[in-house]
């Protein structure tokens, strides 16, 4: 009997969680209206994020659903601004409530949030800021750090501190 490698096991254990959780990818993309091609590409792309997540690939089975589910999010996402371009809408959940006809007042509000929110990005560090930015995207900090070729260290540090320094900026001030 032939033995197993480390990396056939590590690969069946990536296909058992996979197989695992089928039916919560599948709903994801349903959700976001992928065809069956690119059902298959998105069981794909995060075949390789998890197993380019995980430094140790032993730590396969052990992975949460929430973790999945975050990867196979963010996976078809990605997947659909570049295959159909930034000027497709996702389609949103249709259990989500009716906004209702636009509160001028709330319109106001968020216009004034959104500045706030992107004068205190523009005063971070500049090294900080696109971390920030990315994170606020929805990038984990191990993507973050892959996309700006930066060690899983360097991009922790730099978001914690850049989170800090956002929050400070954004709190009220006694005047």
């Amino acid at each position: 009997m032939p033995m197993t490698s480390s990396l056939d096991r590590n690969s069946l254990a990536l296909e058992k969680v996979l197989r695992r959780f089928e039916s919560r990818v599948r709903a994801i993309g349903g959700r976001f209206g992928l065809s069956s091609v690119e059902l298959d590409e998105l069981f794909q792309e995060i075949r390789i994020r998890l197993w380019k997540a995980l430094e140790d690939p032993g730590r396969i089975e052990s992975l949460s659903a929430s973790y999945v589910h975050r990867t196979a999010t963010t996976a078809a996402l990605d997947m659909i601004r570049r295959n159909r371009g930034d000027d497709m809408r996702v389609p949103l959940d249709a259990n989500l409530p009716d906004p209702g006809p636009a509160n001028p007042d709330r319109q106001m509000e968020g216009r004034e949030t959104a500045q706030r929110i992107e004068g205190a990005l523009s005063r971070l560090d500049d090294r900080r800021r696109p971390v920030v930015r990315m994170y606020l995207a929805g990038y984990g900090h191990k993507e973050i750090a892959g996309l700006l070729g930066w060690t899983n260290g360097s991009t922790r540090n730099l978001l914690y501190r850049g989170l800090a320094d956002l929050r400070a900026e954004l709190a009220p001030r006694d005047e």
